[in-house]
């Protein structure tokens, strides 16, 4: 009876032996062919007799190799005020012969969108019907009419420079004669407006 359970024993030993032979893994242990590692009654590990313990693996002992932790999320990038100079030009036109101002909003809208006002220029015009004199003095109503206009709507004109040049700087010259001659030159009668200051904008930092 011993004789038999010897050789049942030898011959269980030599078959996780041949087994282990026919598939050989890295990792020191005796394995079958689905790759599973052979255990002992005990629920021990079969080891190879060159194991090691850098062999040891989590099913057989080892302890758990701890996940390396997430990278922390980026900062979010941070957002910060900026002032960066700003210039913008418009013209108000003007009817023949008049200095009556019509419209300002755009102006007016501008100027309330700077953080900083630095100055406000005014130049004059008139078309080239008339004498020089006329259109000298009409000019300078017609600044004046735009200066009046932006005060009555808050805008601080200490900020304001003007120029009159009458007829001078055309940008319209017409030949035509009569009342097609003032329609053609209407162009030429207005007070050009250059808005220099800072606006506020949001940058990354």
């Amino acid at each position: 009876m011993k004789k038999l359970a010897l050789t049942t024993a030898l011959a269980l030993t030599m078959g996780i032996s041949a087994v282990a032979n026919a598939h050989p893994v890295n990792a020191g242990y005796a394995t079958s062919s689905n790759d599973t590692v052979w255990k002992t009654s005990y629920g021990e590990c079969w080891q190879h007799g060159y194991w090691t313990e850098e062999d040891k693996t989590v099913e057989c002992g080892a302890e758990p190799v701890a996940e390396a932790p997430a990278p922390a999320p980026a900062p979010a990038p941070k957002m910060v005020m900026k002032m960066i100079d700003a210039e913008e030009s418009h013209i108000v036109y003007f009817d023949f012969d008049s200095s009556q101002v019509t419209d300002v909003n755009a102006i007016v809208n501008y100027v309330g969108s700077l953080a900083k006002l630095n100055s406000i220029e005014l130049k004059g015009y008139t078309d080239s019907i008339g004498t020089n004199a006329y259109n000298d003095a009409l000019s300078q109503r017609r600044v004046e009419a735009v200066d009046a206009a932006l005060a009555a709507a808050g805008i601080d004109t200490a900020k304001v420079v003007s120029y009159s040049f009458g007829e001078a700087n055309p940008v319209k010259v017409c030949t035509d004669a009569g009342s097609s001659r003032k329609a053609c030159l209407a162009e030429n009668r207005r007070v050009e407006v250059n808005i220099e200051g800072q606006k506020q904008i949001k940058v990354q930092q």
